[in-house]
């Protein structure tokens, strides 16, 4: 499935709600499962779809195996009904996807880890300091930790941060951890993920390098902002992750291009390396780094204020940010051409 959170407004405010994407709609999940127990004769089909199916992504993960067969089922149910697919009360279950605004597909993540397994990418940011890939980078994949509370979704915009004048894009995928472990194996790890999504992880490098100087950091350089979307796709709707292309557009201009399989260090190494000794628990993530020429900062090319930022990796879609003055509409804080 291509799973989603999307907000909808309602007489007494807006929600943001899991669902999954049909054709050019988005099913509401938690709503189609209430209207399966409904038509079993259940007579509590909320309190039991709220338990089962629950109506926002993080505690949708927490349900693990059992809670995505359940929303399996109940999506080809409702969507087999189009167009007589109501809740139990005659709720809404399915929206034409231009009527709904998606929000970034785990809006609240417990962690946020970014790693650097790229070789081509670390090869190329070494050569800019004069220096060579560090030996102790393949002994292990290594990682920072991210602002987990700056995470953005699709078609958001990112205003101006920090006063900085080489605001970067970084082109990466990233899994999101589906149960719980521990001490867990190469060989297993895998069966951790519930799924993978587009991440752009947005960097100020004048002061990042700054911050990193100091032999510390990322922080402030990154902290500000980390795009996601514009769904979760489960694993068994992607048959090659080696083979997918990634591809970066600034204002529709291709400016980078590259292929996961490139990668040195799996997802799987990820996981077991950072489970050992550590609990890992599901809506964590781990981005995979930038891909080699996948930012920038590669470029020598930065972004600058009104410019659209277009993030592409098939099947999963397109993650768009659009990079705003400071104040969202005063006097812009970005350079200009």
């Amino acid at each position: 499935m291509k799973l989603v959170s999307f907000r909808i407004r309602t007489p007494i405010g807006t929600f943001t709600r899991v669902g999954a994407i049909h054709d050019q709609r988005i099913v509401d999940l938690n709503m189609a499962y209430a209207r399966w127990l409904a038509d079993q004769q259940e007579a509590q089909p909320h309190r039991l779809a709220n338990a089962q199916v629950p109506p926002t992504m993080l505690e949708f993960l927490e349900g693990g195996s059992s809670t995505l067969a359940a929303a399996r089922r109940a999506k080809d149910y409702v969507t087999a009904l189009f167009p007589s697919g109501k809740g139990p009360f005659g709720e809404t279950i399915m929206y034409a996807a231009p009527d709904v605004q998606l929000a970034a597909p785990l809006p609240n993540p417990p962690s946020l880890r970014d790693f650097i397994a790229f070789e081509d990418h670390i090869a190329a940011t070494s050569r800019k300091r004069g220096q060579p890939i560090p030996p102790e980078w393949y002994k292990a994949p290594v990682y920072y930790k991210g602002n987990h509370r700056t995470i953005m979704g699709p078609d958001e915009a990112l205003p101006w941060p920090l006063e900085t004048t080489k605001l970067d894009y970084e082109l990466e995928l990233a899994c999101v951890i589906g149960r719980k472990g521990r001490d867990i194996s190469e060989r297993l790890a895998e069966e951790y993920i519930a799924g993978y999504t587009i991440m752009n992880d947005f960097s100020a490098r004048d002061i990042q390098f700054q911050e990193m100087a100091c032999r510390l950091g990322p922080a402030k350089g990154k902290d500000f902002a980390t795009a996601l979307g514009p769904c979760l796709v489960t694993p068994d709707e992607i048959a090659d992750l080696g083979a997918l292309t990634m591809i970066a557009r600034v204002n529709g201009e291709e400016w980078s291009r590259g292929r996961f399989g490139t990668i040195h260090w799996s997802f799987a190494q990820m996981i077991a390396h950072v489970s050992r000794g550590e609990t890992i628990y599901p809506g964590d993530v781990f981005g995979s780094g930038t891909v080699g020429g996948g930012c920038g900062l590669e470029l020598d090319r930065y972004l600058k204020s009104g410019d659209m930022v277009e993030l592409e990796i098939q099947p999963i879609g397109i993650l768009r940010t659009r990079v705003v003055s400071a104040t969202q509409g005063g006097e812009d804080a970005g350079p200009h051409d």
